[in-house]
């Protein structure tokens, strides 16, 4: 999974393919493109791929590009969050899924920091 959070006027471009040759018979590929927009300027570009010449797979792929969600939003806010607030945990959220993953400590925790940081600077 590729994941972007697009700001300001910044542009995020993913192109993926998963290439499945004929010998590679009961092949499980999946391939997901998540992009979170944070202003009306932001653009992404997705374009996930499959080429397949195998006849016995399970292959997928898709994208999303998307806004936060304002019901998850206001449910923060109602309980006593305010609105910037809530916006930086749901986008802590979203990154926070990836860096999850990162099984050396000591780059996530760097991972984890930055984007604290850069949540802080976008106030």
């Amino acid at each position: 999974t590729f994941k972007a959070v697009v700001d300001e006027a910044a542009h995020a471009v993913f192109q993926g393919k998963i290439a499945v040759r004929q010998q590679a018979q009961k092949t499980d590929a999946r391939m997901m493109s998540r992009a979170l927009l944070l202003s009306a300027e932001a653009e992404v570009f997705s374009k996930p791929e499959l080429e397949i010449f195998a006849d016995d797979v399970q292959c997928g792929h898709g994208a999303t590009t998307g806004t936060l969600d304002d019901q998850l939003k206001f449910y923060l806010m109602a309980r006593g969050i305010p609105a910037k607030e809530a916006e930086a945990l749901l986008i802590q959220a979203f990154v926070g899924e990836v860096i999850d993953t990162i099984a050396q400590e000591s780059l996530r925790d760097a991972l984890s920091a930055a984007t604290l940081a850069w949540l802080g600077e976008r106030g």
